[in-house]
């Protein structure tokens, strides 16, 4: 079997799950993370063979692919912010809205950088926006809580991969009892559960079956329940004039302003993603 002939085995059986442009590029996925060869590599090395044991991994790999895994978990690799992240089903696939939450805390803090300053990541997960803020921002103290053991696990060996220094916490938020872990911060930020349980009959099998719905679903009778603990946690540790940054379901941008702004919250804004949803909100302590 050549790299071109695995290549094309993989995306005709993709094709019966996935439109063509998906099945293209989980193939091309695939192919890379087995052969090291990248697209262009591939495009004129279209007769180099495949070995006995690239060819079992194809197997192997295909067998999960087929059964809507994501190519995600399956090859425990996932891109987010430039960096390639280990992932498995402990953990929320990073998403590239999520990577915008990011560029926003990065846009306000450049530029007024805070002495001593500290964050938090409240449901840190793969870890990959404490990794990537840490990166991007490495004057400042980041601290990571979740409170899945295993999510942090992952969480670690993502900051170890990345040689990033982060404080990492097992702890949940909603228990008030485990807000005396913390001590106070210049920034909040957070991309927790949103999606109520009503809508998960529109999503598709790869996420319903494999992601890990601790992190992902809310009940539709308290779905506002996580932005309720962070506003009331904020109130606690976020230092005067500190801000919270936390994504949101674009359904539910109205209801968590309104909470914030209850909370006392100042200067709130709803800001859309590059697809023009409200998918993330900014809200600021007042400076007394």
């Amino acid at each position: 079997m050549t790299i071109q002939q695995a290549y094309k085995q993989l995306m005709y059986q993709l094709f019966e799950l996935y439109d063509d442009r998906e099945a293209a590029n989980i193939s091309d996925w695939t192919i890379e993370h087995i052969t090291g060869q990248r697209k262009i590599e591939r495009v004129t090395n279209k007769e180099f063979p495949f070995s006995a044991y690239q060819q079992q991994l194809l197997n192997d790999y295909s067998v999960e692919l087929l059964q809507h895994k994501p190519v995600q978990y399956v090859l425990h690799e996932a891109w987010f912010a430039g960096m390639k992240l280990y992932v498995d089903e402990n953990v929320l696939i990073p998403r590239p809205e999520t990577e915008e939450l990011v560029q926003w805390v990065v846009e306000e803090v450049t530029g007024y950088r805070p002495q001593a300053a500290g964050m938090l990541d409240i449901g840190t997960g793969s870890g990959c926006i404490a990794i990537a803020l840490k990166k991007k921002l490495p004057f400042i103290e980041i601290h990571a809580a979740d409170i899945s053991a295993d999510a942090l696990k992952v969480a670690e060996k993502n900051a170890s991969l990345h040689q990033t220094a982060i404080i990492f916490h097992q702890s949940d938020i909603l228990k008030k009892e485990d807000w005396n872990l913390f001590t106070q911060f210049d920034i909040i930020v957070s991309n927790p559960p949103y999606v109520k349980g009503s809508e998960a009959k529109a999503m598709k099998d790869n996420v319903l079956k494999y992601e890990p719905h601790q992190a992902l679903f809310v009940s539709d009778d308290d779905a506002l329940i996580f932005y309720k603990a962070m506003a009331a946690f904020g109130k606690q540790h976020l230092k005067p004039g500190g801000k919270l940054f936390v994504e949101i379901n674009e359904a539910l941008g109205n209801e968590v302003l309104h909470l914030l702004t209850h909370a006392g919250y100042k200067e709130i804004e709803i800001k859309k993603d590059m697809q023009g949803k409200e998918r993330m909100i900014k809200a600021k302590m007042s400076d007394v």
